[in-house]
């Protein structure tokens, strides 16, 4: 609370006003990233649509504050606000048709992917969108890598490659509701 005290120009003990403690501040940067990226199917959108909205405006969100990622993976947001995002979510899934146990596996399973995603773009081996720990593999052994990592990437990023699927698999989960 010192550095951060320090930091912002004020004194430590004013953080208090706001933070009861060290913990209180780090759920409150976390609920600021969820917060930021609340679910919505407004407009009557379909709720896959809303998830994959979800899912990009949580990754620029956390893409913007690389800081906050260990924050989110080691902390749960069960703050007030953060658990009214989540209720929100779930109304949101519930209404279209999902039992609440299947709606909140999907919030959790699309929070895990997005944060798997940026956890191994963070990797100080690997590149979020090139397999340059690959380039030495020998082509003759392994023809399959060599191809795909010289390929052009159709669709955008990794991240758009991997959520097309997910949305591909999200349009068959019609049968969980």
């Amino acid at each position: 609370m010192r550095r951060l005290g320090a930091e912002v120009d004020v004194e430590p003990m004013t953080l208090y006003h706001y933070f009861a403690n060290k913990d209180a501040l780090l759920d409150g940067l976390v609920e600021h990233a969820f917060a930021r990226a609340d679910f919505s199917l407004a407009g009557g959108r379909p709720w896959q649509e809303g998830l994959r909205d979800y899912a990009h405006v949580l990754r620029t969100t956390l893409l913007a504050h690389p800081g906050l990622v260990p924050l989110v993976v080691s902390r749960p947001a069960v703050t007030d606000q953060s658990l009214r995002i989540m209720e929100h979510g779930l109304a949101e899934l519930h209404a279209a048709g999902f039992p609440l146990r299947t709606a909140m596996d999907l919030v959790y399973s699309l929070n895990e992917f997005v944060l798997g995603h940026l956890v191994a773009a963070s990797s100080p081996h690997a590149s979020p969108e090139k397999e340059d720990h690959l380039a030495g593999v020998d082509p003759g052994e392994y023809p399959l890598i060599s191809e795909a990592t010289a390929a052009p990437r159709p669709g955008g990023t990794r991240f758009d490659v991997a959520l097309d699927a997910l949305d591909a698999l999200f349009r068959g989960f019609d049968g969980l509701r």
